[in-house]
């Protein structure tokens, strides 16, 4: 019998399957330390001394050992009377002769690097405050904004004090301006004036690609885990005391909530930062898929992929989610290559969510793909584009085909969309309107609520990166610049009249560029921050994002997210060449205009359109997303401009 049908085998789950809680427990009567390690022949706690220095926190040999006691389900224990809050500690644990050295994998805190795990009593972690917390209501539409924190709060630019820039502390920060000059908001504030309702933050669990030690300037996204119930100590003021970046990680999120914003955690449940992790170590070869050569399963194209089917891996993960909610109030969830979960695994953390937190309440959305074919146990049904059916309805996808019949597939380099020179599809157009929902095909979704449309986000190109790589290039830059602006109006007119979730990757709106770089996760800080002085220099595409995300929340036939959603959409057609006109109805009585047509003219001329019988209310063109405001009445006919959008209501 190999490892794999070991591990696999219903005999292994029967006898170590354990439901119980894992972890280090520190109370004011005493500690305990609870590790699941089922093919250990013995396992023993280290305990280091407290402080922030080398000893304590990484080279120093341990003060105190002490044996844990095995126990049923392969379930190994210390307790003591004594609080040993503030202590490191590791776990010594060998199997099949073979000693290793691990930090606690379902550790809470931890020093500097992640190395060694702490102990700690969490309750004393929390900001004044934090214990009546509360997400900020639901309106009628979901609006998500990625942020990195340090690309965020990097540029001087922003205002942000120099000790906090890059830091928690500094996307905390209130008040701030372009330079200081009073003028132009940043940070927080420009985020509230935007009018977007969520914030997703990239990863802030501890990740393996920055040192903890090194320079402020060190920059990655964060795609690779060290400590999955850990905050990342980089973006802390003090990465040496393990307490310090819990307190600021939750001083963060209760003052998003505080400004209006829910916030969404972004996971990375499908890979760790490499195959010798805290959870290989402590029981090599459960926690991870291998080929049957004995290779490790790729399919995150980061190395090894987890084995996230198996019961105690879905276990860890279930729990890791609840955590992470309970613990520090996360909103939601965003799930890196949710194509290589388990359907099975995702509905469990959506319904353990509902059960605890109210149905619906935190919002649970992946991407439905993977880098390539992974070694789940056979029969695993994945939760990738082919399975979005079979996923709870209140589980969201990136809806892929928005994006690429917008601008481009992703995957070809010089592949165009309808906002730069690609043809218009009337298959396509119409199921990308209705969020991928009420469409036959194997990518189909249960309800526009499933859908997470969206232009760019931290992968590949930025939308403005990919407008001006299509362009032409005999033409001059003024000219090119002046397409792309209106390539970008345009993209993001279309996306607005998609139904579905919306997803916006921060700087977008202004035009964000990291300079023609596809994949910037360890470029430099320079070329990933968000360049303040771009975004002013850029405020009218921004002021276009605005009016229309405030324009889309007066329109309930577009934020409708139910299985009906589609009865809205009343027509799509095409009323000249390299023109598409969209009509929607209203069926409620909340909006103010119980009709609105779409117009998109995706040619390079000006066309002159018919419009249905009625008073009809020109909303927005494709300079300005506030005529809304402005009660400006049309004719039976429009004049649309080359590459633009216009938006009626009745």
């Amino acid at each position: 019998m190999t490892q794999n049908d070991y591990f696999n085998s219903p005999e292994f789950g029967e006898k170590y399957n354990y439901g119980g809680p894992l972890g280090c427990f520190c109370t004011p009567e005493g500690t305990r330390f609870s590790v699941w390690a089922p093919t250990a022949q013995s396992v023993v706690l280290n305990l280091y001394p407290c402080g922030s220095d080398d000893d304590a926190q990484d080279n120093g040999t341990a003060r105190r050992q002490f044996p844990l006691a095995p126990g049923p389900h392969g379930v190994w224990t210390y307790e003591t009377t004594e609080n040993l809050e503030g202590t490191y500690y590791t776990y010594d644990i060998t199997v099949d002769g073979v000693t290793r050295n691990t930090a606690d994998p379902y550790a809470v805190a931890a020093g500097v690097n992640g190395r060694r795990s702490m102990v700690i009593n969490l309750s004393h972690t929390n900001p004044e405050g934090f214990t009546d917390d509360k997400a900020p209501a639901y309106t009628n539409e979901n609006i998500i904004y990625e942020v990195h924190v340090k690309d965020f709060t990097w540029d001087k630019a922003s205002g942000v004090s120099d000790e906090k820039r890059g830091k928690y502390a500094g996307l905390c920060q209130a008040g701030t301006t372009l330079n200081g000059d009073g003028i132009h908001p940043t940070g927080l504030d420009y985020l509230k004036q935007l009018g977007i309702t969520h914030i997703q933050l990239m990863p802030v669990y501890d990740y393996g690609s920055v040192d903890e030690k090194g320079p402020d300037s060190q920059f990655n996204w964060g795609y690779d885990p060290v400590n999955y119930n850990v905050p990342e100590g980089s973006y802390s003021s003090d990465p040496y005391h393990g307490e310090v970046r819990i307190k600021e990680l939750k001083q963060l999120i209760m003052t998003l909530h505080q400004n209006g914003f829910r916030v969404i955690m972004d996971v990375v449940y499908n890979h760790t930062y490499s195959l010798d992790s805290f959870l290989n170590r402590t029981v090599p070869g459960y926690y991870y898929r291998f080929n049957e050569d004995g290779s490790p399963s790729n399919g995150s194209g980061c190395g090894n992929d987890t084995a996230s089917e198996r019961s105690m891996c879905a276990k860890y993960i279930l729990d890791s989610v609840l955590y992470w909610a309970k613990e520090y109030h996360f909103d939601g969830f965003r799930f890196d290559l949710m194509g290589l979960m388990p359907v099975k695994l995702m509905n469990e953390i959506q319904e353990a969510l509902d059960k605890e937190f109210g149905k619906g309440e935190k919002l649970i959305y992946g991407e439905p793909w993977r880098a390539a074919d992974t070694a789940a146990v056979p029969g695993t049904i994945l939760a990738d584009k082919a399975n979005l059916k079979k996923l709870h309805p209140g589980i969201g996808a990136f809806c892929d085909t928005t994006r690429d019949m917008i601008k481009g597939n992703l995957m070809q380099e010089n592949a165009r969309g309808l906002v730069n020179g690609g043809s218009y599809d009337a298959k396509t157009f119409p199921r990308c309107l209705r969020g991928w929902a009420r469409i036959n095909g194997e990518y189909s979704v249960n309800a526009p609520s499933q859908t997470i449309g969206y232009l760019s986000c931290h992968d590949d190109w930025t939308l403005w990166d990919r407008l001006i790589n299509t362009m032409d290039e005999e033409k001059a830059y003024e000219s090119n610049h002046a397409e792309a602006m209106r390539a970008n109006r345009l993209a993001i007119a279309l996306l607005i009249g998609c139904q579905g979730n919306l997803f916006i990757l921060s700087g977008e709106e202004s035009a964000r560029t990291k300079e023609g770089i596809k994949n910037s996760f360890d470029s430099s800080i320079q070329v990933n921050r968000i360049d303040w002085n771009r975004i002013w220099e850029n405020q009218e595409l921004m002021k276009y994002y605005q009016g229309l995300f405030a324009l889309r929340k007066k329109m309930p036939y577009l934020c409708d997210k139910s299985s009906d959603a589609a009865r809205h959409i009343k027509r799509v057609y095409q009323p000249k060449d390299d023109c598409v006109a969209v009509e929607l109805a209203d069926h409620t009585t909340t909006g103010p205009w119980k009709k609105a047509i779409f117009l998109y003219n995706f040619s390079n001329k000006a066309q002159t359109i018919d419009l249905p019988e009625g008073q009809w209310q020109c909303l927005a063109n494709g300079s300005d997303s506030f005529l809304w405001k402005k009660n400006l009445c049309q004719k039976a006919t429009c004049t649309i401009q080359p590459m633009t959008a216009n938006i009626f209501g009745n």
